[in-house]
């Protein structure tokens, strides 16, 4: 049975580390063995996401493994050269029958390479996975044909504000000499993948081209928090504006907005404002909602009249 460890964890797999591991401790805390005494099943279950957790917490295993997936560790002290024959393999797997029968050379050294990676073991069975039931073991056999095969997809990071990603944007930047226009849609969120077709690495033998994975990823903000396409920001106010209620003007993304603060309002009290949140869609027909938590300031520096004043309101109040 196959393990995806994102799966496991239940995190998306462009989870920070931050993100696998506040998911690894809430079902640490569920499974433990101590809680769930002779569980088998939880027993398993503790297992799986300590080695879920080892591995995608540690960046040179997650990229192992987001390239060759469960079968990570077998190329963990290969080099690059071999890793890269398998992935042939994968894409011989994907697009070989396709091409068969064009009559082109293309030459293959599989056994020496797989022999020498992974022991003189290994045969039929491995092979069969990788070529999708194929009968034949290509040890110590050439193949005279050439397939088809797709480019490698590359990854890359792309950095937006809060702003940008409100209004929308569009970002030139140049790959291997070449000008690419991205457009940011309004409301793209942190950890989108934005696609690229056809811009990630070259094919082979007629193959198509890999594409361009693009992760956005949004800036902090000083003033707001963005919680799905909701905004949330701390509004300092004074303690008699709390007290008294009064109005604010306040900066959204949308522009200045007037907010009014009821009388006797508790520190820490959530006003919301509907509809001054992230945009819902490319089009801007809908929009989240803005929640102003209050942060009431007390004064500071008091004179000795302010004082007095202060205590003749506490007398009054007893």
């Amino acid at each position: 049975m196959k393990k995806d460890y994102y799966e496991i964890l239940g995190v998306s797999r462009t989870a920070t580390t931050e993100e696998i591991k506040k998911a690894y401790r809430k079902l640490a805390a569920k499974y433990h063995p101590d809680k769930n005494p002779g569980d088998k099943h939880a027993e398993e279950m503790f297992k799986q996401i300590n080695e879920a957790h080892s591995v995608l917490t540690d960046p040179e295993k997650r990229k192992l493994y987001d390239r060759f997936g469960e079968n990570w560790k077998q190329f963990e002290n290969m080099d690059e050269k071999t890793r890269q024959q398998y992935e042939k393999y994968q894409q011989y797997q994907k697009y070989g029958h396709a091409g068969a029968g064009n009559g082109e050379h293309f030459e293959w050294a599989f056994g020496d390479i797989f022999s020498d990676a992974f022991g003189s073991g290994i045969g039929d069975d491995f092979f069969s996975s990788i070529f999708g039931g194929h009968k034949h073991s290509p040890f110590g056999r050439e193949y005279h044909r050439t397939y088809p095969m797709a480019g490698q997809d590359l990854h890359a990071e792309l950095e937006i504000s809060l702003e940008e990603a409100y209004h929308g944007t569009t970002k030139l930047f140049r790959i291997d000499g070449q000008t690419i226009k991205l457009k940011i849609k309004p409301g793209t969120k942190d950890g989108q993948i934005l696609k690229l077709k056809g811009k990630g690495g070259p094919g082979l033998n007629g193959g198509p081209n890999g594409d361009l994975l693009i992760t956005v990823r949004l800036k902090p903000h000083p003033l707001f928090r963005r919680v799905g396409d909701d905004l949330h920001m701390d509004l300092p106010i004074d303690l008699y504006t709390a007290v008294l209620g009064g109005s604010l003007q306040i900066q959204t993304l949308k522009g200045k907005v007037k907010v009014n603060i009821p009388a006797e309002s508790d520190n820490g009290k959530i006003i919301r404002l509907p509809g001054l949140g992230m945009p819902r869609d490319a089009n801007k027909t809908s929009f989240g909602d803005l929640y102003l938590k209050l942060n009431v300031q007390l004064p500071k520096n008091l004179t000795q009249k302010e004082k007095e004043l202060f205590a003749q309101l506490a007398r009054l109040r007893k």
